[in-house]
């Protein structure tokens, strides 16, 4: 009988599902594991593949000449099930041999992660982002791949294949050799793959997509000894385009955000036999990210004495990591995300004229976390900076180290403004400032992401800039002025009068959780992929072919010579 919905496979190279399972790196792992979860809490038919990192992302912290160093630990296994199933992939002319766990713990729904069996093919799955472009490539065969042959080997029908971010596009070659080995031609066995596959996009600058040169692939193996270089550059390009490979294997695409969406059509337009980009702005998981005792509070009449507790517990925390408290009288301004220069996360210190004298009249406290790519030297010069700034200001401006998952509940719960001030349109969606707006901490931010979508100025939150974008991209210098001046006008005019007046400040907390707990949740989230993406008219048919052994290598087109 023909499934009432259509069965998902969602593939993610990360999942944030708890900070004790550190195999994420960032937004797109956060968002992963709120999507898990909330497919598993609605008990929907989707199964979630990915990659267990045996030393996770990086633990950074401050060292003693002032920059940020980085550790690896091992990852615990205590939340993983070992399964007895094993599939094979080919990475560098050599079989590797994958085993899977199934996650028992923190998500709600089934999430299988593969790694390799042998210790010595392990260097593939050592760490998240880690390596170069031939590490990554290694290890997008086996999400890709791997995921759809474990698929296959647990007899689990799929109806519908989620790439989340282009790392998974492997899985559509997979996919088309499944086909092609049983003597459907590349034409016939890209048309059919299209039709089970949805793509969805996150990076809004062309840089941040990744590219490989198809040397590289046929060197690891992505070919999967079936493509010959034409076809490989018919579907991502040359040098091969992990997105625009993305946007020719789906039948339809998604940006992130309202915003993203229409930045993503302009990006990708030039891309030939591209997918329709569609938006489906992001959410995230209510039980996971606003505290229980606000939503009693929200329902009471408590918001603020719980919102004080919340405060409280956050300055306990802050104190015992750095030796200062968070001040309870005052504006605690919080900033944390991944360094990027973007992001823009000096925005507010840049200018010691303005902030000097709000410090100093004990009228303002900001609190600053984040965490740069262990490989990526300017994102390590913003924290650093970060941690110089906080020298400068003791007790005043805080850097937390090492943000996580734990830290980015606490100051999403207990800080007052939560400020983002990206250059738009580069971010995509930015789903800290719901979390925190569910938690009836107010939104002080650029009109980029989602904010466009949930900002009613001065009712519950307030929007910085009016949409302003530099007038040339590659000299954002006219945009970081005139956004300094509306986030300093809009602090000074708006914010600190509003803290002032407790019941105006509740009234926009209530209206800020009013505004967000549903429409930017992950169940609002999963409803509208299953609505746009997954349940399209005319629903494809389940992939009934037989499993295709992996070594055969029947298939009529082949890697070209040389």
């Amino acid at each position: 009988m023909k499934p009432l919905l259509p069965r998902v496979a969602y593939f993610c190279m990360e999942y944030g599902l708890s900070e004790e399972l550190p195999i994420y790196a960032g937004g797109l792992g956060i968002l992963a594991g709120d999507y898990v979860k909330s497919a598993g809490d609605l008990k929907l038919p989707l199964t979630a593949i990915g990659i267990f990192w045996s030393e996770g992302y990086t633990v950074q912290k401050i060292g003693a000449d002032h920059k940020p160093h980085d550790a690896y630990p091992a990852t615990p296994r205590d939340a993983l099930e070992p399964l007895s199933v094993r599939v094979t992939v080919r990475v560098r002319g050599k079989d590797v041999v994958l085993a899977a766990h199934r996650v028992k713990k923190h998500a709600t729904g089934p999430l299988y992660l593969l790694e390799p069996v042998d210790e010595a093919d392990r260097w593939i799955t050592r760490r998240l982002y880690g390596g170069g472009g031939d590490d990554r490539v290694a290890q997008e065969i086996i999400l890709g791949v791997g995921g759809v042959r474990l698929l296959r080997a647990l007899g689990i029908d799929v109806d519908v294949y989620h790439f989340n971010e282009g790392h998974a596009v492997f899985a559509g070659l997979e996919l088309m050799r499944e086909r092609m080995v049983q003597g459907e031609t590349f034409a016939q066995a890209r048309k059919s793959v299209r039709e089970q596959v949805v793509f969805t996009t996150h990076t809004p600058v062309v840089a941040g997509n990744e590219t490989h040169e198809i040397d590289l692939l046929l060197d690891q193996g992505a070919d999967l000894d079936t493509f010959t270089v034409e076809q490989l550059a018919d579907i991502g390009g040359d040098p091969f385009g992990m997105t625009v490979a993305g946007l020719r294997l789906s039948r339809i695409a998604n940006g992130v955000a309202e915003l993203h969406g229409d930045t993503s059509r302009r990006m990708w337009a030039h891309v030939e036999d591209a997918a329709p980009i569609v938006a489906v702005t992001n959410g995230v998981h209510p039980p996971t990210w606003q505290d229980a005792r606000i939503r009693v509070a929200y329902a009471g009449d408590t918001l603020w004495e719980t919102h004080q507790q919340l405060k409280r517990e956050l300055s306990d925390e802050v104190q015992r990591r750095t030796g200062h408290p968070v001040h309870l009288e005052r504006l605690v301004v919080g900033f944390a995300r991944r360094a990027a220069p973007y992001k823009r996360s000096d925005l507010i210190v840049s200018h010691a004229r303005f902030l000097d004298p709000l410090l100093a009249a004990g009228k303002l406290q900001v609190l600053f976390s984040g965490k740069a790519h262990p490989r990526d030297s300017l994102g390590k010069e913003i924290v650093a900076n970060l941690a110089q700034v906080a020298r400068r200001y003791p007790g005043s401006v805080i850097f937390l180290e090492n943000y996580d998952m734990k830290l980015g509940r606490m100051l999403t719960r207990g800080a007052d403004i939560w400020l983002n001030n990206p250059r738009r349109p580069l971010e995509a969606s930015g789903t800290s400032g719901m979390k925190a707006a569910m938690n009836g901490v107010l939104n002080l931010s650029i009109l980029d992401g989602w904010w466009p979508e949930g900002v009613v100025h001065g009712v519950n939150g307030w929007q910085i800039g009016d949409g302003y974008e530099a007038v040339d991209p590659e000299d954002p210098h006219d945009q970081d002025a005139h956004d300094r001046a509306a986030l300093e006008k809009t602090l000074l005019g708006d914010v600190l009068p509003t803290y002032a007046d407790r019941a105006r400040w509740v009234a926009m907390m209530k209206a800020s959780i009013e505004m967000s707990q549903w429409k930017f949740s992950t169940d609002r989230m999963i409803e509208d992929y299953y609505v746009k993406l997954y349940r399209p008219q005319a629903l494809p048919r389940a992939a009934t072919s037989p499993p295709v052994s992996p070594g055969d290598t029947s298939a009529r087109h082949k890697r070209a010579a040389g």
